[in-house]
């Protein structure tokens, strides 16, 4: 007969290809014996009555009874003295008389609106201090009903 046709590499690849499969296996039954740890009471977190996670569940002795007709869910409504003056103030800070458009400065926010001459109610000129309302216009906010003030 012929000699073996196992050489070295061949038995050292064996030997690895063995000693992987009995760790693999030594593993599975490592992690069979042990504790279940990923169990889903030891993943549990609960609320305590200040708004912090803890771990260990509520007492319900000190459960607080809230009736259904006590929960609101809208939004409240604003009184009249909550809500904002729709005429604001301001300057007209640039006016292109050739394409019509220009640029009002709220005297309160410092924001810069887009205004259009269609909406000018006198005659109107760079610097003059406007009354006027802000509406969406198609690229932003723009100054409506505009007078001078």
């Amino acid at each position: 007969m012929g000699r073996s046709q196992e050489s070295f590499n061949k038995k050292e690849v064996r030997k690895k290809k063995e000693k992987k499969r009995q760790d693999k296996v030594k593993k599975r039954i490592a992690r069979g014996s042990t504790d279940k740890k990923g169990d889903l009471d030891s993943m549990m977190a609960y609320v305590d009555e200040n708004g912090m996670l803890t771990d260990t569940p509520p007492d319900p002795s000190n459960k607080i009874k809230t009736k259904v007709e006590d929960i609101e869910i809208s939004v409240p409504k604003m009184s009249e003295a909550d809500r904002p003056d729709p005429i604001r103030r301001g300057r007209l800070t640039f006016y292109n008389d050739s394409k019509g458009y220009g640029f009002i400065r709220d005297a309160v926010t410092q924001e810069s609106v887009f205004v259009h001459v269609n909406e000018f109610k006198d005659e109107i000129v760079e610097g003059n201090m406007v009354s006027f309302e802000v509406e969406k216009g198609p690229k932003g906010p723009a100054a409506v009903r505009v007078k001078l003030s």
